[in-house]
């Protein structure tokens, strides 16, 4: 049988990360392969690259190879299958040459022992602190992602259909089926504390299932409306919902210190029974009465403080905004703004930034089809465009970042300038909210809010422009243009 691309793919880069063996274990996301690296000398980044299919390589605490959507899913499981285990799972040591130490030379011993403390060293680097955060954020939401998206967009086609029925375009049949979907979009965003708390959970080394909990009692079900609990703080009452997810995410990472110091101290014969009950008691208790009051006024903060940024700078902090994502994207620092966004939604059912920040990625679209026109002699970027150029029209970025703009470099700057001028747009028209988060690009278009949908338009047309206009006049590199003629010289 023939070999596949996704196989071919899987095979090519394994011989460029050192083999099997130098592989410790391999997830992924929407564009990337993670692979979590033993021995970073072992890696040939260079020849990484050259791996037909390959978009770009981000070295992080994991190295990322970017193979886009979709593809990504068929790599990744190509070269798990290889090793015989599943995505998230440790690589078998009989791949790993150190277990056969004792078959080895002593200069062999002092290299692969050297080469251990220099990636140990090397990752200790890597995994500060902060990055160590943006770690956590991302693997509490990205799981997630899928199920915004859905119950998003089923939510968006219910609001249409809604005005649609309110204006007499469509007859009474249809109200069950907008009900359907509504339900269905709640399933998710009615019980997102809960979701966040099981995640929350896992990320945290606690039980999943007292996370969920935690994250259920931010609801205060069952509370007497009529006879309220009161805010230790100032004796205002309560609230269901108060603090919202970054409140779950505080009071699961307090649930995870509280589990495991009550069960240093409780016999086994009766763990099951004493620690779930003594660490919810407990836990229970400081959600509700200090994590609640405290995040909820940090929650209402951050987003008043977004809101205020937004009518207040107008254009300006759209252009900042628009202009500055894709650098935040690169660095992985965008994960940061996945609870804030949650948080808008939460308090105002829409998100004012997401569309402000979704420029950017129509920035680089502009700026691609402006390489095509002026680079269309240069077959090897041309090829690349056409790859990356569909997914990043649908919103997926990341292509076009590390297969063609950021290599060039010029185009990525070009790029943003595009970004901030549809952020600008935006921005200055003001009140174009996202009801849910997951795309950008045109795919975003079905979760704006109903009367926003063209002025969201607007800003995407006016950031392909800003990207095409900048790139074609100010971005393309001469040997860009000229490479595939030099070569035939």
């Amino acid at each position: 049988m023939a070999e596949s691309k996704e196989q071919r793919m899987a095979r090519e880069i394994y011989d460029q990360v050192g083999g099997m063996g130098n592989v410790s274990k391999i997830i992924h996301c929407m564009t990337r392969v993670r692979m979590t690296i033993k021995d970073e000398a072992k890696v040939n980044v260079a020849s990484l690259k050259n791996v037909q299919g390959v978009l770009g390589i981000v070295e992080d605490e994991t190295l990322q190879v970017v193979v886009g959507p979709g593809t990504v899913n068929k790599v990744a499981n190509e070269m798990v299958a290889m090793a015989g285990v599943k995505l998230g799972e440790p690589f078998p040591d009989m791949f790993s040459t150190s277990n056969n130490i004792e078959n080895l030379t002593d200069r062999q011993r002092v290299e692969a022992k050297a080469a251990e403390v220099k990636a140990a060293h090397k990752s200790k680097q890597k995994n500060t602190k902060f990055k160590r955060i943006l770690k956590s954020i991302s693997n509490i939401f990205v799981p997630l992602i899928p199920a915004f998206v859905g119950a998003g967009l089923l939510g968006g086609i219910a609001a249409i259909l809604s005005n649609m029925l309110v204006a007499g375009q469509i007859g009474d049949n249809w109200s069950q089926i907008i009900t359907i979907l509504n339900i269905i979009k709640n399933g998710v965003f009615a019980y997102l504390v809960i979701y966040v708390g099981i995640n929350s959970a896992n990320e945290f080394g606690a039980t999943p299932g007292l996370g969920g909990v935690v994250g259920a009692t931010t609801l205060l079900t069952g509370m007497n409306p009529e006879v309220p609990l009161t805010n230790i703080f100032n004796g205002s009452a309560l609230s269901a919902g108060q603090g919202g997810i970054l409140g779950v995410i505080f009071a699961v990472w307090i649930l995870s210190i509280v589990e495991k110091n009550v069960r240093k101290f409780v016999p086994d014969a009766v763990d099951i029974i004493v620690t779930p009950t003594i660490t919810l008691l407990i836990v229970g208790l400081i959600t509700i009465f200090i994590v609640m009051p405290v995040a909820g006024v940090i929650s209402a903060s951050l987003v008043g403080a977004v809101n205020w940024i937004l009518d207040v700078g107008g254009a300006f902090s759209g252009f900042v905004l628009g202009a500055t994502f894709l650098p935040m994207v690169m660095f992985g620092l965008h994960q940061i703004l996945t609870p804030l966004h949650i948080e808008m939604i939460n308090s105002s059912g829409v998100t004012l930034l997401l569309p402000v920040l979704a420029m950017a990625g129509a920035g680089q679209v502009g700026a691609a089809i402006a390489l095509w026109v002026r680079c269309r002699k240069n077959k090897k970027i041309t090829n690349l465009i056409k790859g990356a150029l569909p997914v990043g029209i649908l919103g997926i970025g990341e292509p076009l970042i590390y297969g063609v703009t950021l290599p060039l470099g010029r185009p990525f700057i070009t790029a943003c300038i595009g970004g901030g001028i549809g952020g600008a747009v935006i921005a200055g028209i003001g009140g174009i909210g996202s009801i849910a988060i997951g795309p950008s690009g045109i795919s975003l278009i079905p979760l704006i809010a109903n009367g926003h949908i063209l002025g969201y338009i607007l800003g995407l047309l006016s950031a392909y422009a800003g990207g095409f206009v900048a790139t074609y006049f100010f971005g393309v590199p001469k040997d860009a243009i000229h490479q595939n003629e030099n070569e035939e010289q």
